[in-house]
């Protein structure tokens, strides 16, 4: 058995990053380790996630990830009322139905569900 268990995500503020994706996507606050300015988030379904302050800079290649929501159009209007900008709005994307936006260390950020990815699946109209 193989299962993604969790990742080390490089971030320049670990409280800011915890603040934007708890206040945004709804992250529990796993547990914090001040020494090393470690923080581990947890999705709904356990998948952990540790920011913390990299040895150096985190420019360069970076990773996106993808968060399943219940509602794409709804989450895209509750962030957007929120102030939050996107790259791309809800739509149809070479990944299929949903928005993209950064988040504050500019990692891509892919939202989906599973209605309108079923709904509007079958090609790409971006």
């Amino acid at each position: 058995m193989v299962k993604f268990d969790h990742m080390n995500l490089p971030v320049s503020n670990s409280r800011v990053s915890r603040d934007w994706y708890v206040r945004n996507f709804g992250f529990k606050i796993e547990f914090e380790v001040p020494s090393r300015d470690t923080i581990a988030l947890q999705d709904d379904a356990g998948f952990t996630i540790f920011l913390y302050p990299p040895k150096g800079n985190i420019s360069g290649v970076k990773c996106s990830l993808t968060l399943q929501v219940d509602d794409v159009d709804s989450k895209y209007r509750e962030l957007r009322d929120r102030g939050i900008a996107f790259v791309n709005p809800p739509g149809r994307y070479f990944w299929g139905y949903g928005a993209e936006l950064h988040d504050p260390d500019g990692y891509q950020i892919l939202i989906w569900d599973e209605v309108s990815m079923r709904e509007n699946s079958g090609g790409s109209s971006n």
